[in-house]
């Protein structure tokens, strides 16, 4: 079967991977479609991505979703034939953080496609997928396979406002236009935010984020820009560079929250440490998620607005083509893999195809 493997900075390749067999209480999933991460790009380009470097080929991907073919023994889930998406995480259960309700953070936990631990956690990029039968969620009603794929990020951007609070009738300003910057847009505005604000340098990105739903975009290297808030009650950092982070800093208001959910480089950061100590600022980290994933799943049900962040759903084989394409913020958002109908044993929904479709907002094929 053709899996994405990333061997080293700049080395991704499409291999032919043994077809795994589902083991005890797992199940075996055909996958249709994978969405490529910005942790998936720093992989190819970087060889790492924060402090997890790579140390060995690993198959990439974590946002995914296929049907369900088989069952291993004892494995108790969705039915063969059902389509699901994969929550990505396998926490241990027995740590301090998992018994305190903090699964998210687990010391020990595995996670699609990460080299957090060694040997690596093997990523979902590949037409057979073997999980935790606990791990796959049949879509609910109205959601199509395409659509769902943003199930993994949405809940990223879902767990960066439940750690700033309740955000209704508040302002919220987001740095960075990113695909995850976009859906923190989109879930503020659906938490009801009363006014949203989205920086980036690149105005394609800045297009997303107001098909997002942002009130105002923002040039973030335009101190000028009448788009600024004067003040925002919340900030949430996505663009995982320390500018972002003081743009945020600078802008909160006194006692605000600032949520770092971008991944900063390696190393010291600078800082504006005074304000922090001034203003009473709050800032708390974001890493992943837990229960949001289902939130995910309803919201994306919900939400045709979710599909205009989809830019492009690129064939498997041409793995190389789609992560360059994702890599250039000017021409996309959200980059999909696509594994075939043949990959499945049910017909995939008629929203699904494998076309390029490079337009902003193009919502032409909605899930």
């Amino acid at each position: 079967m053709p899996g994405c493997v990333a061997r080293g900075p700049g080395d991704l390749r499409v291999e032919a991977l043994p077809v795994p067999e589902p083991g005890p209480g797992e199940v075996l999933i055909a996958v249709r479609f994978g969405g490529i991460c910005g942790s998936d790009l720093h992989y190819w380009r970087h060889g790492g991505v924060g402090d997890f470097r790579l140390t060995e080929p690993m198959v990439l991907g974590h946002e995914v979703v296929g049907t369900v073919l088989a069952h291993g023994p004892g494995a108790r889930g969705p039915a063969p034939g059902t389509v699901v998406a994969v929550h990505p995480a396998t926490p241990c259960g027995a740590c301090p953080e998992c018994l305190s309700g903090r699964r998210n953070v687990c010391r020990d936990t595995r996670y699609l496609g990460s080299a957090a631990r060694t040997p690596h956690v093997q990523g979902g990029f590949t037409a057979r997928l073997a999980v935790p039968a606990g791990q796959a969620r049949a879509l609910p009603e109205g959601l199509g396979p395409r659509r769902a794929v943003l199930a993994e990020p949405l809940s990223v951007a879902l767990h960066a406002l439940r750690r700033a609070g309740d955000v209704r009738g508040r302002r919220v300003l987001v740095t960075g236009a990113g695909p995850i910057g976009c859906l923190v847009v989109a879930a503020a505005r659906a938490a009801g935010a009363a006014r949203v604000t989205v920086t980036d340098l690149l105005p394609a990105a800045l297009e997303y984020g107001r098909l997002a739903g942002a009130d105002a975009v923002v040039r973030a290297d335009d101190p000028a820009d009448p788009g600024w808030p004067e003040e925002a009650d919340v900030a949430v950092e996505a663009s995982g560079v320390a500018a972002g982070l003081d743009a945020c800093l600078r802008r909160v208001r006194r006692g605000g929250v600032v949520v770092q959910l971008g991944m900063l480089p390696p190393g010291a950061s600078p800082i504006a440490g005074n304000l922090l100590v001034s203003r009473e600022i709050e800032v708390r980290g974001a890493f992943r998620f837990d229960t949001e994933f289902d939130d995910a799943l309803r919201l994306l049900a919900a939400g045709p607005v979710f599909d205009r962040l989809i830019s492009a759903v690129v064939p498997v084989d041409e793995a190389r083509t789609a992560f360059a394409l994702a890599a250039d913020r000017s021409r996309s958002c959200k980059v999909l893999l696509d594994f075939g109908d043949g990959a499945a044993s049910a017909p995939a929904p008629p929203e699904t195809h494998t076309g390029h479709t490079g337009q902003i907002g193009h919502t032409g094929h909605t899930g």
